[in-house]
């Protein structure tokens, strides 16, 4: 009870942050119905049809060339009929995958043979990890307190020495070329964890790829493997693509990723 005043709990919102947000939809999705009533009322009293006023045939459709061009997005990534796709491997995941874990087996397997055991992490995190005071406190003692648990966990497919071996995904078919992965866990993994991990070999259907040609991308977590397809793929947006990520010998620290974008 004691939070229920708090706007923002750290970049979280708090019980008000989210209340105020509630409220502003309902005022102005009320407000338009109740406009709308009226509109309707109105031609009803002067004998028309608001079914034949407001018909969804006489609707105007824009179609995506006519938009303007993008201001802070790469057109190359806006300007597409396909959304990004995303492998994640953080709880709770919604939605298509994109990517995919290739089966050691698989008989298109690039790397079939090879040692593939990178293994899937989470984060180890206590029953009350981002419970309120007040729940833990009733709870606390109660033997159904499991249910408390936040849904929230961190997690990414993860190799911490080179007896790992490879990790390959099959990547979906993709419009633009580009490949990112991100790591776990922390806002700031990817310089280290990636970029500058000279004991980490990534290869994009079987070819080195090269590490001075990445960057951070789309945020600190992340790197961007590769910006767009191939000079010699270029429009092949059907091409059968893997992913492999290796782990090699003298590997200092665990290697954990957390989502495989692909556009």
């Amino acid at each position: 009870r004691d939070s229920l005043g708090v706007v923002m709990r750290n970049w979280h919102p708090g019980p008000l942050a989210f209340e105020f947000v509630s409220d502003t939809f309902s005022y102005v999705y009320s407000k338009a119905m109740l406009e709308a009533l009226d509109l309707i009322e109105a031609q009803m009293a002067t004998g028309k049809d608001p079914r034949q006023t407001w018909s969804s045939s006489q609707r105007t459709i824009s179609p995506k060339e006519s938009l303007p061009e993008p201001k802070h997005c790469d057109p190359a990534y806006c300007v597409v009929d396909k959304v990004p796709g995303c492998l994640n491997f953080e709880k709770p995941t919604f939605g298509l995958q994109g990517a995919k874990v290739e089966d050691a087996e698989g008989s298109l397997n690039p790397h079939k043979g090879e040692v593939q055991e990178w293994k899937v992490w989470y984060e180890n995190i206590d029953i009350w990890h981002m419970v309120g005071k007040q729940d833990k406190a009733i709870f606390q003692k109660r033997d159904d307190k499991e249910i408390c648990r936040h849904l929230d966990q961190c997690g990414g497919l993860s190799a911490t020495s080179s007896e790992d071996g490879t990790a390959v995904f099959q990547l979906p078919e993709m419009e633009v070329g580009l490949v990112a992965i991100c790591g776990c866990c922390g806002k700031d993994v990817a310089r280290t964890m990636f970029l500058q991990n000279e004991f980490l070999e990534i290869s994009y259907n079987g070819i080195v790829l090269d590490r001075t040609k990445w960057d951070i991308f789309p945020n600190n977590k992340c790197v961007r493997l590769q910006e767009k397809f191939p000079t010699e793929l270029a429009g092949q947006a059907y091409l059968h693509s893997y992913l492999s990520v290796k782990a090699l010998e003298g590997l200092k620290a665990p290697v954990r990723i957390s989502h495989v974008i692909t556009l």
